[in-house]
């Protein structure tokens, strides 16, 4: 049911430039992320309340639509507290984390939905959240332009540039392509740390199996389409594809990899791991072809825990 469907998720990647040298974090995830909600929220609120809970404007405002998600009072399902958001911070893939004035360096945001429509607001957040500097060094940097960016990395179209900053039209649909026939593996190859959990612990290379991936997939991508693009009937689908998961064997090269954040709101250094690596799922080419279409999307959604920070990242390998 999720194939051959063109669905409104959209990636966009961000070339910058230095104001001032800098020494990026390994990972910086973390750090854009925090810059960008910051900024975000400073040029979106409208009622300049110190919190967003309780605020008139909370399920209307394009901050908490696209960065604090308000989980719905009711629903089918179970009842939530929190919801995913409508957005992937994805980081830079940096050889040196040392920046010096004049270097360029680019990221990734993904975007779904209703938050595809306001990236005229999200392009401007950024460009604030560059400007007021990135790291505790508040090293300045100046945005130069923004690409969509298809599903080959090599098929991009320019949509902003500083120059001339005005959004121009583009496809912003992911089409998902057909299930290769013959389907006999699938593998994933991790960029980003992979954090599932269980019970709140994280999962270490000995404790990984199919369904534990495929259901965080299928659940990640169901609740995102369903909550930020009104699309609920892929619910159904996601649960039967999680039960599929099950007829599935697996081998994997994971090692775990431990990278530390800054934490703004609790004022401290965190470390925060994950598992890197090749993880090839093997079974019926029937319950692959299933689940294929969920593997596709998690490319641009990621999985698993702290996805938004552009954990959870992978790319399908033939």
């Amino acid at each position: 049911m999720l194939a051959e469907t063109q669905l409104p998720v959209a990636r966009y990647r961000f070339t910058a430039r230095m104001a001032s040298d800098v020494r990026m974090p390994e990972y910086a995830g973390s750090l854009l992320r925090g810059q960008f909600g910051s900024a975000l929220r400073r040029v979106a609120c409208m009622t300049g309340q110190p919190s967003c809970s309780g605020c008139p404007l909370q399920l209307t405002c394009p901050y908490t639509r696209i960065f604090e998600a308000v989980p719905p009072t009711g629903h089918d399902l179970q009842k939530f507290s929190q919801i995913p958001n409508a957005y992937v911070m994805e980081p830079p893939q940096l050889d040196d984390t040392r920046l010096q004035e004049g270097d360029q360096f680019q990221f990734s945001l993904v975007l779904v939905g209703n938050a595809l429509d306001q990236l005229a607001l999200v392009i401007f957040a950024m460009q604030r959240a560059l400007v007021q500097g990135l790291t505790r060094s508040r090293s300045r940097a100046e945005l130069l332009a923004v690409e969509w960016v298809g599903s080959n990395s090599a098929q991009a179209t320019t949509v902003w540039t500083a120059e001339h900053p005005v959004i121009a039209q583009h496809i912003n649909l992911l089409p998902l392509p057909e299930c290769p026939t013959d389907l006999q593996q699938i593998t994933l190859r991790f960029y980003t740390p992979l954090r599932l959990q269980n019970q709140g612990s994280p999962l270490r290379a000995h404790q990984l199996n199919p369904h534990v991936l495929i259901a965080a997939l299928a659940r990640r991508g169901a609740l995102v389409l369903e909550f930020h693009a009104g699309q609920k009937q892929f619910g159904e689908v996601a649960r039967n594809v999680a039960h599929l998961s099950n007829n599935l064997d697996g081998t994997h090269q994971m090692r775990w990899f431990d990278w530390t954040r800054y934490s703004s709101r609790q004022q401290q250094e965190m470390t925060l791991g994950g598992l890197l690596g090749e993880w090839t799922l093997c079974g019926p080419e029937e319950s692959l072809s299933e689940i294929w279409p969920w593997l596709w999307l998690g490319q641009w959604l990621h999985v698993g825990k702290n996805a938004t920070m552009g954990m959870g990242g992978y790319t399908l390998v033939s």
